[in-house]
């Protein structure tokens, strides 16, 4: 198959004055696009550069059979979305998941309320859309909380100032992501304890990847992750990460993940985010079913865990993937009248 990869590089970005300071932090570097044309070769397919999704309207339809796009867009909640609408208006079928699935799971307020009907425990919340002011009488829980835009990825709007410990922090807090993200804020009660994180892909059935610990900042509490991403300033954190992966743990934590993936109905991959109280209860955190291939990301952690080159590991990731539009290509050739219609 000749699949097109559609991305977007830091130097694609084109800043505006407006933008936050990690305006850019869900974009690619260019190692991200070659490791993923190396996993397409080595799976005997031809990796065709489309480039960004802006570059694609220009051009227009692209001679490809299949299309991976990892372009994260600019803004709002279906931005990570639009390439592939426009995909499936092309007739052309995709690597990952739906529109649906990827502008809901952008969206951490709804995504919480479906996680909770799948029976996974997620911090209780509250949502406050730019001009409105927390009620002291109505919050999620206790101190301390955590502040966040409402449908951002990345850690982006993440600072050591997210979490809360007094009303008069919590509202500077929600009025500084609204102002500067120009979005709502999502407010929920923080959970202390050690951070996780799943990497799940495949389908029928999905496949839970060996689980990663994260270190977390001392003294705010927050994944160390979090506070280190592009466009932050860099800090001098002290972190831990021994909090003990049992096997028990660890069972547990694919188990809610494969849960929620189902649940979102993701589809190829997707890496989700949990905490562990001092209890020893699991909470969800978030899911990220466009996460990054970076060769420093969660899946070069894996990779490198697993003693795999990372070509091969992404291959291997992708191959379900693959072999899924292999056989969409083959049912749309015979129902349309050209080549790779659905």
């Amino acid at each position: 198959m000749r699949i097109g990869l559609i991305y977007e590089r830091f130097e694609d970005f084109v800043w505006d004055p407006s933008d936050p300071p990690d305006a850019d932090a869900e974009w690619e570097p260019e190692e991200t696009v070659a490791a993923l044309e190396r996993a397409i070769a080595h799976l005997g397919h031809e990796p065709v550069r489309l480039g960004t999704p802006e570059a694609l309207l220009r051009s227009g339809r692209p001679a490809v059979d299949a299309a991976f796009s990892i372009a994260e867009g600019r803004a709002g909640r279906f931005r990570e979305a639009r390439i592939l609408a426009l995909l499936e208006l092309w007739g052309i079928p995709y690597i990952g998941s739906d529109p649906l699935t990827l502008a809901l799971s952008l969206d951490k307020a709804w995504t919480k309320d479906l996680v909770a009907a799948a029976g996974v425990r997620t911090p209780p919340y509250r949502v406050y859309r730019p001009g409105e002011e927390p009620d002291p009488a109505d919050l999620p829980g206790p101190f301390p909380l955590f502040v966040k835009p409402r449908y951002e990825g990345s850690s982006k709007g993440i600072t050591p100032q997210s979490r809360v410990e007094s009303f008069s922090a919590l509202r500077e807090q929600v009025r500084w992501i609204t102002s500067t993200y120009r979005q709502d804020a999502l407010v929920e009660c923080f959970i202390e304890g050690g951070e996780f994180t799943v990497a799940v892909a495949g389908n029928n059935p999905p496949r839970a990847y060996p689980v990663l610990q994260r270190a977390v900042e001392v003294r705010t509490g927050i994944g160390l992750h979090a506070l280190e991403h592009r466009g932050m300033p860099a800090g001098n954190w002290a972190y831990r990460a021994d909090w003990p992966l049992t096997p028990e743990l660890e069972a547990a934590l694919q188990e809610a993940s494969l849960r929620v993936y189902r649940k979102l109905e993701c589809r190829d991959f997707a890496r989700l985010d949990f905490r562990l109280d001092p209890e020893g209860r699991i909470w969800f955190l978030e899911i990220n079913p466009l996460p990054t291939f970076a060769p420093d990301g969660t899946f070069g952690i894996l990779a490198q865990y697993m003693g795999k080159p990372y070509e091969v590991f992404l291959a291997e990731l992708l191959s379900p993937a693959l072999e899924r539009l292999h056989g969409e290509i083959s049912r749309g050739r015979d129902r349309s009248d050209g080549p790779g219609l659905l």
